[in-house]
């Protein structure tokens, strides 16, 4: 699988950029999702976020959404690029395009690749309110990480 398609990056991310990557001939339909840096989060008024990530692992990870995706919905074709460094509210923090010959399955595999990003892909949130700061831990918010990143064992 073309590693360009799946990227962990401290630059801006353009739509543009990353849609382009899965348009083809034989496609009829281009999914994008686009996560960007909400302001209020369970009622706490954020700030600014700080994304990190482990990156070799990551877009390892990310390759692996886009093989299962392929396993799933054999005409797909998947791009994804997460940014990390300080992100502004407002600012893109992911971007997942799909193509397939139909829309019904773009819909669908892009969904999934969210949800598989939040299950396995390692990327840390520090989060910064008004009054204070935190690591969120993993993206499914389930487990803590005091020191802003998981032990390497729990990379292996």
């Amino acid at each position: 699988m073309d590693n360009n398609l799946f990227l962990i990056t401290k630059a801006p991310l353009s739509i543009e950029e990353v849609t382009a990557k899965v348009v083809r001939r034989e496609a009829g339909a281009v999914t994008t999702f686009i996560g960007t840096v909400r302001e209020l989060t369970k009622g706490k008024r954020t700030l600014y976020l700080e994304y990190d990530a482990y990156v070799p692992m990551a877009e390892k990870q990310l390759s692996r959404i886009g093989e299962e995706i392929k396993e799933k919905w054999p005409d797909a074709t998947t791009a994804i690029s997460h940014r990390i460094g300080r992100l502004e509210i407002s600012d893109i923090a992911v971007i997942i395009a799909v193509s397939t010959p139909h829309r019904k399955d773009a819909y669908q595999a892009n969904e999934y690749a969210i949800e598989r990003i939040k299950q396995i892909v390692p990327i840390w949130k520090k989060e910064h309110w008004e009054n204070g700061e935190m690591w969120m831990g993993n993206q499914l918010e389930t487990i803590e990480y005091p020191e802003g990143h998981p032990q390497k064992e729990e990379l292996e």
